[in-house]
């Protein structure tokens, strides 16, 4: 948790709850685990003991890697309410160490976390999950606004009279964020149907490690995680769009991900970055940038990660690439990468060169993608 982020659109983190656990291959190098291995070390440098931080138990070493373990751990009330303490407004990425929508977290948890949001309505939230069917039921419950209040009210009153609830409309907090993490097809068809299904203010999608090409459009018309259910009293009716696909109202979406009709008001896209990194096809991210383009969508191009396009300043001409350098490898259309040889992979194939994150930079196409939804007034 910190006043500043590293992340390149947010301007703080706040970790309310740490742990988590792997649950797709978006999570395989996930750089959080090694964040809060670190912080338990840290902690048992500080004090002679791990236990005396609430990072314990969240991850073990497994191969010699560190990786969550499942255990889920609130940190002391200090750090839930900091954002009160926080004057000047901010961007905050919540729960950054943890996923808000996790199967071992209560609801009674993620009450108290949506109050203090609702009582900092100068800062702006971005909640962030994989668990999209777990957050479109916490939503279908529409006792959660007297909840959050209750949970307020039990935690500690707001400061100098400045924290407000704030009025949500059709459900959702105005400064609140939702959005959920797409790294493929398949994630973004079982994921972004969840997500349209739940109020928000602002909804967005982080494709980010992107492994795999992904048509927003097919999500659109894909099934939800549960089923491709429609509720038939989600938010998402009631706001008079088109049901989902295989609603029980028997109609099917006609809707696009075209100009205006999107439903989605921000994609972010980065290829992977740390011990391990996987490569992302250079086309993988331009496509949703395009796709982007046409549907009038923000987009926001994170990073190119361990991995970016080779060019003959890296030593690559034409097909021409060092048989034993392993910082060079080609990548098909599939993901998969093969060297020295470029045959046998589907089209496009494509050089790419390993450079590290910071010399790969976030440069797509020679310019930088740095679009945002607009902040709610």
């Amino acid at each position: 948790m910190g006043d500043r982020s590293a992340i390149e659109w947010t301007d703080a983190s706040w970790n309310p709850i740490v742990g988590c656990s792997i649950v797709s291959p978006g999570c395989t190098n996930c750089y959080a685990m090694r964040q809060a291995h670190r912080m338990k070390h840290f902690a048992e440098a500080r004090t002679g003991s791990p236990a005396d931080t609430h990072y314990f138990g969240t991850t073990k070493v497994v191969n010699g890697k560190p990786v969550w373990t499942g255990m889920m751990r609130a940190a002391p009330e200090h750090i839930l309410l900091q954002p009160l303490r926080w004057r000047r407004p901010r961007m905050i990425f919540a729960n950054s160490m943890s996923d808000l929508f996790h199967e071992s977290i209560s609801d009674e948890e993620i009450d108290r976390v949506f109050a203090v949001m609702a009582v900092t309505p100068w800062h702006t939230y971005q909640v962030l999950t994989k668990r999209s069917g777990r957050m479109r039921r916490y939503f279908s419950d529409r006792s959660y606004g007297s909840r959050w209040i209750e949970a307020m009210r039990r935690l500690h009153p707001p400061p100098n009279g400045r924290g407000m609830l704030l009025k949500t409309t059709d459900g959702a907090l105005p400064n609140v964020w939702l959005g959920v993490s797409t790294e493929d097809q398949r994630r973004a068809d079982e994921r972004v149907p969840d997500l349209l299904a739940t109020p928000a203010t602002v909804r967005f999608v982080s494709a980010e490690p992107l492994l795999g090409p992904i048509e927003f459009d097919a999500a659109w018309h894909g099934e939800s995680a549960l089923g491709g259910e429609c509720w038939g009293d989600c938010a998402w009716c009631e706001q008079g769009h088109p049901p989902l696909h295989n609603c029980h109202r028997g109609r099917q979406s006609t809707a696009a991900f075209e100009k205006g009709r999107s439903g989605l008001d921000w994609i972010i896209v980065g290829g992977e970055s740390g011990p391990g990194a996987r490569p992302m096809h250079p086309d993988w991210a331009r496509s949703i940038r395009d796709q982007c383009e046409a549907a009038d969508v923000p987009f926001f191009f994170k990073q190119w990660g361990e991995w970016c396009p080779a060019t003959s300043d890296f030593g690559v001409s034409g097909h021409q690439m060092p048989a034993t350098d392993e910082k060079f490898t080609w990548i098909g259309w599939d993901g998969r990468t093969q060297n020295p040889s470029w045959h046998g992979l589907p089209a496009p194939v494509m050089a790419i060169a390993k450079m590290g994150k910071r010399r790969a930079g976030r440069l797509l196409d020679g310019r930088e993608h740095s679009d945002m939804p607009r902040r709610a007034a």
